[in-house]
Formats: structure tokens, sequence, C-alpha cells
């Protein structure tokens, strides 16, 4: 069956359509073109009418009088001269061409005098980095044209380079690492330091791009993400980074920010998180930030090796089952949370067989949550008794499948200390505080795409789930709210997430758990009761 050829008013349409636009945008640009004088003229008319009618509003009244009649003397003298009105119409043109000229400043077609050094100065540090003597027409050269090498840039208001794209040759290794890293070291000492860089290497084009990163927004108070059940925000990022944005609050306003979500549960390969950071790094602030989200869904059990009492204000809340500060009841803790994973699989394992669904205790999330555990091991090796550290390796290896998240967080000098369990089995790794390449690359399995900054807030730093790309994180502020340097505004805003306490009012004990954080006593759904 022959095909009906289309009519020609619907095959022809489109050609017409965009033929029609190109004729009105060129009329339109003929038209502002002839009309341009007669534009600035108009537009000088209504700036002198507006300066005129602010100098007769700023005139007190009892001199309006006598500069009304100025102006009609001066009015009646022109139009008595000869070709006086034919002068003024020419003055009274000539000053509103002058008054409704283009006032925008001109953009420099290249860079000023200041800015090419700093260009060459860059150029001259690379050439010994991209040349090689067998080269025969060589990119980079010693007093070679660094207009060809550098394809765009941008300067800041202070003169140092805000973007740089960096043409390279072929024969460069740009495959491996530590080329990379020379070269990143380079482009940083020489364009600025204090600040953040981001390198954007195109192996395929010889190309890379050089930009400096904004700081993120320190001011994200804890408060209540949207988020789906499963779901935990362990920050928040750059725009570009992800694809996914949360609405928060900023006090009375109201922004969208990209977080970094990390995912739990069955499906989750990530099942486990591991955060690591110096002294002042913010890592105790990120597990109270996880525990106040864990709560929203789950039950926490918190094992504080420091002793500190940092999260003395979570105690008799619902939900928490224990806040341990002792060596025994740390052992105690995760003694039970070692035999409540096992319970979980094989109450699991029993309804699976049976074709039923699990239980609802065994599908409640459980997070246990240890802030620098490897205090207690020492003194558990001091005493002579069994390392809380070796008691995590079910929850670990089985805490997927049974709804139990493990979450460590310690610093730099006590990592190696926490076991072959706990690193293996924690895929997704958190580094805040300051922190070298070296340092980042051990922790997170790879290097970040950006420039580490000597000074950096508490709570920023880097994340990294699984063998995703490395990621600028800021925690958001979860203060202490017992802690007197704490704002009255993240106090409300921590006391504003907490649940709803387990205990009556008459019956709690007379200490204050922040003076006292010794022995904290948080019965739970398994009566688990700390003692120091």
């Amino acid at each position: 069956m022959a095909r009906r050829p289309l009519p020609r008013i619907l095959s022809t349409g489109s050609t017409q359509i965009a033929r029609s636009r190109d004729l009105a945008r060129t009329a339109a640009d003929s038209a502002t073109d002839v009309l341009h004088p007669l534009i600035t003229i108009s537009r000088g008319l209504r700036r002198l009418a507006a300066a005129g009618r602010r100098k007769w509003v700023d005139t007190p009244k009892d001199r309006r009088g006598p500069l009304l009649f100025l102006v009609a003397s001066v009015v009646l003298v022109v139009a008595l001269v000869p070709y006086g009105p034919l002068l003024a119409v020419i003055t009274l043109m000539a000053a509103a061409a002058w008054q409704g000229r283009d006032r925008t400043p001109a953009t420099p077609d290249g860079p000023d005098e200041a800015q090419s050094k700093r260009l060459e100065s860059l150029y001259e540090a690379l050439v010994p980095y991209f040349s090689v003597p067998e080269d025969p027409a060589p990119l980079y050269t010693h007093g070679g044209e660094w207009a060809n090498a550098f394809e765009s840039y941008e300067f800041d208001d202070t003169g140092r380079v805000s973007h740089l794209s960096v043409r390279y040759p072929a024969y460069f290794t740009d495959g491996e690492a530590a080329s990379r890293a020379r070269i990143e070291q380079l482009l940083h000492a020489k364009s600025g330091r204090g600040r953040e860089y981001r390198f954007v290497w195109d192996e395929e084009g010889n190309q890379l791009t050089v930009a400096v990163l904004p700081p993120l927004p320190t001011d994200i108070a804890a408060q209540r993400f949207v988020t789906a059940p499963g779901e935990t925000v362990l920050g928040f990022t750059d725009p570009a980074d992800v694809r996914r944005t949360l609405p928060l609050a900023f006090g009375e306003e109201r922004r969208d920010v990209p977080p970094v979500v990390w995912r739990t549960g069955v499906r989750s390969t990530e099942p486990h998180l591991l955060a690591v950071g110096g002294p002042g790094s913010g890592t105790t602030t990120f597990l109270r930030s996880i525990a106040l989200q864990a709560l929203q869904h789950g039950d926490v059990l918190i094992v504080e090796g420091g002793g500190t009492g940092e999260y003395a204000f979570l105690t008799g809340r619902e939900g928490v089952l224990g806040i341990e500060c002792g060596l025994a009841g740390a052992l105690a803790a995760l003694e039970w949370a070692a035999h409540e994973t096992e319970r979980r699989l094989l109450a699991a394992n029993r309804a699976r067989q049976a074709g039923l669904t699990p239980p609802e205790d065994t599908r409640r999330p459980l997070w246990l949550l240890l802030d620098r555990p490897t205090g207690l091991g020492h003194l558990a090796a001091t005493d002579g008794r069994k390392d809380p550290g070796s008691l995590l390796q079910v929850p670990l290896r089985h805490g997927r499948a049974t709804g139990v998240t493990v979450v460590v967080a310690e610093q730099f000098d006590s990592v190696e200390s926490l076991g072959e369990a706990v690193l293996a089995q924690t895929r997704a790794r958190v580094v805040l505080g300051p922190a070298s390449t070296a340092q980042l690359g051990a922790v997170l399995g790879a290097p970040p795409h950006t420039t580490p900054a000597p000074d950096v807030p508490p709570g920023r730093g880097y994340a990294r789930l699984g063998t995703g790309p490395v990621h600028r994180l800021q925690v958001p502020a979860t203060p202490d709210p017992y802690d007197e340097a704490t704002s009255e505004t993240h106090r409300q805003a921590v006391l504003a997430l907490l649940p709803a306490p387990t205990t009556p009012v008459d019956a709690t004990p007379a200490t204050d758990p922040a003076t006292d954080p010794v022995r904290v006593t948080a019965p739970g759904p398994v009566g688990v009761v700390a003692e120091g």
C-alpha cells in the first residue's frame, strides 16, 4: 500500500515558522539600530525630567517663587533672542543625548596587566611538567604564549584566578594519580592558598578545568528533614554533586539545599558507617545528628568512650535503649546487641521458611552509635577483659539483614585500633576537620577532587558512600543543649527534635544528667542500664 504524502501545510509548516522567526528577529534588530538615537534621546529626556522634578521637590517652599520667576525670565529671554528657540531645542537634545547614553561600563576584551602577569606565571610554572625535549612543536615553552594553553579564565574581586581551563599535551600521564596530584598541588599554590579548588580532568580531550568552590553553608541548624524511612541526611554538599535538594528553614526563610543522603536497610550496599576526625572536628555533633534522625523510626543504643556526657540530653527519651559511658555497661550493651542480632536473624529465617512476614520487632531499625570506642578498648586491655570492639562482629556482618546499623566515630590516631571487622564492614566513610590528602585517601579509599582547606569550621569534611564519588560535607549544627556555650536558637532546635520522655516527671532522678554523666540510666524495650 503506497504511503500518502503529507499535506503541504504540514510538511513545510516548520520551515516557514523558522523563516518567519528569522525575519522577525532581523526586522527587530534593524528597527533597534535605526531608532537607537530616538531611544537615547527619549531616555535622556526622562532622566532630565526626573532630575528637574527632584530639584523642585527639594527646593523649600519659600524659594519656589523666585526659582519659578528665574526660569520664566530665562525662557522669555531665549524666546526673544534671534534663533533662540532653535538653539534651545538643539541644546536640550544634546543634553538629552548625553544623559541618555549607555552608562554600562565596557567589558575589557582581555585581562589587565596584573592578570596577565598572573596567567604568565602559571604558564611558566607548568612548563617543566607539560613539555619534553622530544616534542617538535611544544605547547609549553619558556617565554611562550600562555593564550594558546589557557582557553578560558576568570578572576575574582581580589584579582586571583577563580576559573581556569588548561590544555595540556596528549603525552602527559594524566592517568597516573601521582602526576595529577603534582599538577593540582602546583595550581593550588600558584592560584592562591586558603581556598578550595575543584579539578576536573578530561583525559579524552586533554583538558583540565580548575574552579574555586564557594564555602558550604554553616548556618544550617538541626531540624526535621523531609526524608523517607531508611534515609539519613549526613550533611549538605555542593549543588553540582547531587540531583536532589531538601527544603530547609533558615529562621523565617526557607531554601533548597543539596544533601548527602545515606540509605540503610535490607537493600543498602553500605549498611554501616565510620566517621573519623580530630579533636573538635565535629564527629560527636555528627553522631548527635544521626541519633535524632534515627529516633524517628527506630531505637538507638549509644556507647560513649570519652565519658564526657555529650549524649545526656537523650536520657529517658522514647527509643533510647541505653547510653553507656563505662566499660561494664558498654560490654553488657554490646553483648546484648550481638544476641539481639542473632535473635532477629533466626526469627526472620523461621518466618520466611513458614511463608510469613517477619515479626515487627525484627523489622524495627536498631542503631548502635559508638563514639570513640577505642578508649574503652584500652581500659578493657588493662583490666584483662574482652575488647568491646570484638562484640561488633555479629552486628556488622548480619546487621543489614536484621535492621541493625552500626555507626562508629573515632579519631585519626586510633583508627587502626578499631579492628579488622569494623574497618572491613563500614563501607560508608566520613572524614571531618582538617586532614591531609594522604589521610583522606586512606580513610575514604579515594582522594577528593578538591583541595582540602587548612582551616575549616566544625562539622566540615568529606563523605563517600561505598565506591561512589567523594562529596564535600557540612554537618548540620547539632550541639549539646545542656552546654552553656550553645546558643538559644540551636538549643531550642535540638530540644524540638527530642522524642517524648518514657519516665514520668515524679520518677526523674534528682541529679542533673548534664552535671553527673557518669551514671546514665535509660531503660528501654530491652532494659539496658549503664553503670560507670
